[in-house]
């Protein structure tokens, strides 16, 4: 191993001090000092034999900090942060198909008789209780009980049909 590169592998401890310094989180200070170390061998006929290794590292890794903080600002500048798009397919594949689905009941439910689609939309779709519903509808509990079941038999029947 010649002498540019066995200092570089003695500077690594120090490297890695001022990578944390900079970075602040250790992760991306082990990338620092990787980045840093890759550019000081790509760039090794630049340094001038004579002249502090460890200035002329020191000045890499600070320059591609300001690198990488300039292309972290952009980044967050025109992308949402990596976290926000973790789920993306998952939820927006989710969100898709229940709209679809809400869309296909609603038109089912259109297509019942009036005395049941509205039985079906104050019990299942509004959540009243079967006696609130009766009451709004001004009918026995019974007529609405049978109106309901009737009512969502068929638009579960259609939907089944659409499906196949």
């Amino acid at each position: 191993m010649n002498a540019f590169r066995r200092e570089m592998v003695e500077l690594l401890p120090r490297l890695r001090r001022f990578a944390r310094v900079l970075a602040r989180e250790p992760a991306d200070a082990d990338d620092l000092v990787q980045l840093t170390v890759e550019r000081a061998l790509a760039r090794s006929a630049q340094w001038a034999i004579g002249t502090r290794l460890d200035s002329w590292m020191f000045r890499i890794m600070k320059n591609a900090w300001i690198d990488e903080v300039r292309a972290r600002k952009r980044r967050d500048v025109v992308f949402a942060p990596e976290e926000a798009g973790e789920r993306v397919g998952d939820d927006g594949a989710a969100v898709v198909e229940r709209r679809l689905e809400a869309a296909e009941v609603e038109r089912e439910l259109a297509r019942l008789p009036e005395d049941q689609r509205l039985a079906v939309a104050l019990v299942l779709v509004e959540g009243l209780s079967y006696r609130e519903a009766a009451e709004v509808l001004e009918i026995p509990m019974g007529t609405l009980t049978s109106r309901l079941v009737r009512g969502r038999n068929a638009v579960l029947m259609r939907l089944a049909e659409g499906a196949a």
